[in-house]
């Protein structure tokens, strides 16, 4: 049977604002990531989209963006947290080396880019596999949904062709253990 996965970035936040590394430490949203929350919230609601379970990543920025969305009960999971810069956690973007990353913040005490896309998948797989959810959201982040794509990528009906601005959805239909992206809901608000 055919379920539904909308995985979402969370909306702008102060670090995303003065580019600074963002991966397991934490900002709090802007007046804008706030803006861009509620009109990931008009999506649901334009296309009247029923969920029956929610998730979020165990970051701040996640669950707040999650609860402008929906008011239902929801779970916060690590696996969903974004990637692990190790000490380049606070830092400067401009210290970002070319991507992809690979393993380079692994020297650093972060993770592997193989070891983000591993634990995504592991944690929406679980997610999906459980008998009552066919209409799952899961609040996540840029890295880390960017990660979940080029896991199923070859499966994808439709293509990413530009980075997952903030409150970014992806729509996955989930079927016989295969996550089919079916659509991208990507626009870049900045005002």
């Amino acid at each position: 049977m055919k379920k539904i996965l909308y995985l979402m970035r969370h909306g702008q936040t102060l670090f995303n604002l003065q580019h600074k590394i963002q991966g397991w430490c934490d900002a709090p949203l802007t007046p804008l990531g706030i803006k861009q929350a509620q009109m990931a919230k008009e999506y649901f609601v334009n296309n009247q989209i029923t969920l029956d379970h929610a998730y979020a990543s165990t970051s701040e920025r996640a669950s707040d963006t999650l609860e402008i969305i929906t008011d239902m009960p929801y779970t916060r999971l690590k696996g969903l947290k974004e990637w692990n810069f190790g000490a380049f956690e606070g830092k400067d973007e401009c210290l970002n080396p070319k991507l992809p990353y690979g393993d380079f913040f692994k020297q650093f005490g972060g993770e592997g880019e193989l070891e983000l896309r591993e634990r995504m998948n592991k944690t929406l797989t679980e997610i999906m596999n459980k008998n009552d959810h066919q209409v799952v959201l899961a609040v996540s982040h840029g890295a880390a949904c960017a990660q979940f794509y080029r896991a199923w990528e070859e499966h994808a009906k439709v293509k990413k062709t530009e980075r997952f601005y903030n409150c970014c959805i992806q729509k996955y239909e989930y079927e016989n253990g295969i996550f089919t992206l079916v659509e991208i809901f990507n626009r870049n608000i900045t005002e």
